[in-house]
């Protein structure tokens, strides 16, 4: 949701004059935001990794990058698609800025990822410590490069930082009770159960499972999705055998896709109230791409190698 605000408030006026109707860029937005759940540094995956025991937080990075890639790509295709089939395209008398200007500028930016990555894949720190690394670096640049940071935007940043904090960690204080007492009681063990019983087609019950994290996407956030669901679905993973990097970037694409479909769809709520359109508009634009992402969802479920491919390659355990 935070990534779908900041992108709907520069990219929302841009679009429209470039003449996409407002509903269409809100659905949009929400859509290309909610796949950032898997582009490293992902905090739904660095929860994975922590939930399920064993799995190795590079490899899951390592394996969202084609899965994330495959989902900006099932976006963008149908967004080319309508654009040229209704002509939205930008005035003539638009001026775009040089791109070499434009590339110089981003630098900084760009260099983020890979100061991120290259350290995790160096061993030079640990995720955590590349968290405080990232934040070290983008106070450096918004300081002292970019200018763009006062010392009391900062201060102000660190208040933010905190409520955030607080929220997410209250969060998965509660989740930490419920875990627990469902564990105590035997709970998630007879659902667990239940679930494989249903079943012995494991397909089939992957299916089953991914619809219903899909609803689960719908309302609730991906901390939650994995804290409440993770300690049924561990033992149904194991059950069938399932490789738990390739099921972890699954789940990820999933609660992906839940998070822009209605009728609760968290990003859509945030960028139609930037857009300042009714979320009843989008609607049809969301289904398109609701069906665009279920394609790249449905290439990963049938060939794992597109996740599995770049950690294997790396030398990561999967």
């Amino acid at each position: 949701p935070a990534d779908a605000a900041a992108v709907a408030m520069v990219m929302l006026p841009s679009m429209t004059r470039a003449g996409y109707p407002r509903p269409f860029s809100a659905t949009l937005i929400a859509a290309s935001a909610s796949t950032a759940i898997l582009i490293p540094p992902s905090v739904a995956l660095i929860l994975y990794s922590i939930v399920v025991p064993g799995v190795d937080l590079r490899a899951l990075f390592a394996a969202g990058l084609f899965p994330g890639m495959l989902a900006g790509a099932a976006l963008l295709v149908p967004a080319w698609w309508l654009a040229r089939r209704y002509r939205w395209e930008a005035p003539e008398n638009v001026e775009r800025p040089p791109l070499a200007e434009s590339f110089r500028q981003a630098i900084p930016a760009l260099f983020a990822p890979i100061l991120i990555l290259g350290g995790l894949r160096s061993g030079l720190f640990t995720p955590t410590e590349a968290a405080v690394v990232a934040v070290a670096y983008g106070v450096v640049v918004g300081l002292w490069l970019t200018r763009e940071l006062g010392w009391r935007d900062l201060w102000e940043l660190f208040g933010e930082a905190a409520v955030i904090s607080g929220v997410v960690m209250l969060i998965i204080a509660l989740a930490g009770i419920f875990a627990w007492a469902g564990t105590m009681l035997g709970t998630f063990r007879h659902l667990a159960e239940w679930v494989i019983a249903l079943s012995d087609n494991g397909t089939l019950l992957l299916v089953m499972i991914m619809l219903a994290v899909l609803v689960a996407g719908m309302l609730l956030d991906a901390i939650s999705i994995y804290l409440i669901l993770m300690p049924i679905l561990i033992p149904v993973m194991q059950h069938f055998d399932w490789n738990p990097v390739w099921f972890g970037i699954l789940l990820a694409m999933n609660i992906a896709i839940g998070q822009f479909t209605p009728p609760v769809a968290v990003n859509l709520m945030v960028t139609t109230e930037v857009a300042r359109v009714r979320l009843e508009q989008t609607i049809g634009w969301a289904m398109v791409f609701v069906l665009a992402m279920a394609v790249a969802l449905a290439l990963v479920v049938v060939f794992p190698g597109i996740a599995l491919w770049l950690p294997g390659v790396l030398g990561y355990n999967v």
